[in-house]
């Protein structure tokens, strides 16, 4: 599974026969794809390219359109988005959620989880509302933990639009995609980690330096603290600042 994870990130349109066909000839493993399909099903990997029945909804769970097409993404608290991703542990793995500001990439809340359940998304998703008020627009997948309405309640309670990535649209929610490259890449395949509290420091550790001292190309190589922070300030018709933000820690605690 650490493989196919690896592979996955490097290249995300390898299928189940292409991965398989890696597995056997570059990492000689005793793999068949019906192996293969069922480890990446577990995972939540799909390869990216356009197909019937991409995403894996519950069937009774309403899918809500999706708002961000040809949308401008202009002011922090706008849009926000959430994915989940695998993360390896030795002997097993755990499941990382994260919501994640659009416009200035800045990670609001996150949580880890041995299960699949609806349970920790939620917990992310609250965490979020309550430390830094709420978007317009709330996007994710179409999986069935954010399809449920112990889910969806959360944000139609609050108002906030709902929107879902469509089929074979993996690329709808890239800012999170990125992050979730750039946490393997820079911590989690570095790292070896050996159990849960290792995985929780690390991803905790690393989080708090993407935040508060990764500086991005696409934000003039600043912080996505900055950026949020900047965005967040209120300012009068001529743009001046009427109350600053700007004490507020970069890092501050994860609860």
């Amino acid at each position: 599974m650490r493989m196919i994870d690896e592979k996955y990130t490097e290249i995300p349109f390898y299928g189940v026969l292409r991965m398989t066909a890696w597995l056997r000839e570059d990492k000689e493993q005793a793999v068949n794809p019906k192996r293969v399909r069922r480890l990446m099903r577990l995972m939540r990997l799909e390869a990216i390219y356009p197909k019937p029945n991409l995403s894996r909804k519950h069937p009774e769970h309403r899918v809500y359109p999706y708002l961000l097409r040809g949308l401008s993404i202009v002011r922090c608290n706008q849009v926000w988005s959430t994915d989940i991703t695998y993360i390896p542990v030795n002997g097993g793995f755990l499941y990382l959620v994260a919501v994640m500001d659009w416009y200035s990439r800045y990670v609001l809340s996150w949580e880890l989880s041995n299960t699949l359940d609806n349970s920790f998304c939620i917990n992310a998703l609250e965490q979020a509302l309550n430390r830094h008020g709420q978007p317009e627009i709330f996007n994710s997948d179409q999986g069935c933990q954010f399809t449920s309405h112990d889910f969806t309640a959360v944000l139609l309670e609050r108002s906030i639009r709902i929107s879902m990535d469509g089929k074979g649209r993996a690329i709808d929610n890239i800012f999170i995609e990125r992050l979730w490259r750039s946490l393997k890449y820079e911590e989690v395949y570095l790292a070896d980690y050996q159990c849960g509290e290792e995985v929780y420091l690390g991803v905790e550790r690393y989080l708090r330096f993407y935040n508060g001292d990764r500086r991005h190309q696409s934000l003039g190589y600043r912080t996505p603290y900055e950026v949020y922070i900047e965005g967040k300030e209120p300012r009068d018709g001529h743009g001046k600042v009427l109350i600053s933000t700007a004490s507020i820690p970069a890092n501050p605690a994860w609860n």
